[in-house]
């Protein structure tokens, strides 16, 4: 989508529940705190509003939340998205933006459509994204970045029915960056679910996306 599709619209962000819009700003004060320069896309879904951006792990975080937009589909710095909804806060806010630049990152079209592999407790996840976390400082490279081969490296398998689903890494470094897991999350269990396109993993806080093949380049 190109932000400027929408320049000039009326832009609106209603999402009613306080805790639910407290929710929506966690969500999004973590999407800066990894990337000062993120952006957040905001799409409708039903009666729902589904807000995604993407990380430095290459990963999308998700977190959906009761509410309307308008655009149903626009996507704004994701720091004028955070200030609004923590100075404001009020129901319905103007969302900011739209971004002034093309914010091509695919993401799935239908947002119920995920069949369930496995649910795995978050503290066996917890207890993996930590020691992927130290093994990362060990590795690191001058910039402080984690090597790809560590990133990449199959870290958990989800397995059910016929279902395999090889978990990388790096989605587990989104989940803990993201506060998707650890803390008051500890006793609960991580869904893993999947598409032959898509691996998702969900907790209540948010979810964690990516693609499991790669895409290949186009031939010109």
């Amino acid at each position: 989508m190109h932000g400027g599709a929408v320049e000039g619209a009326v832009r609106r962000l209603l999402v009613a529940d306080r805790d639910e819009r407290d929710g929506l700003g966690d969500f999004v004060a973590r999407v800066v705190r990894l990337d000062q320069a993120a952006s957040v896309r905001l799409r409708a879904s039903g009666d729902r509003v589904v807000a995604w951006a993407s990380t430095p792990f290459e990963v999308l975080v998700s977190r959906s939340v009761p509410g309307e937009v308008q655009p149903r589909d626009v996507v704004v710095p994701a720091n004028g998205l955070l200030a609004a909804l923590a100075v404001v806060r009020d129901a319905e806010i103007d969302p900011g933006g739209p971004v002034d630049q093309q914010w091509l990152i695919e993401v799935p079209l239908d947002d119920s459509a995920w069949p369930l592999v496995q649910e795995i407790p978050a503290a066996e996840v917890e207890a993996l994204a930590d020691k992927g976390i130290a093994q990362a400082r060990e590795l690191a490279g001058p910039h402080g970045t984690a090597p790809d081969e560590l990133l990449d490296r199959t870290v958990l398998t989800a397995v059910g029915g016929d279902a395999r689903v090889a978990v990388p890494l790096r989605c587990l470094f989104a989940l803990s960056g993201m506060g998707f897991i650890g803390g008051s999350l500890a006793g609960e269990a991580v869904r893993v679910s999947a598409t032959p396109s898509w691996l998702r993993i969900d907790t209540s806080h948010g979810a964690v996306v990516r693609r499991r093949h790669a895409l290949l380049p186009l031939l010109v």
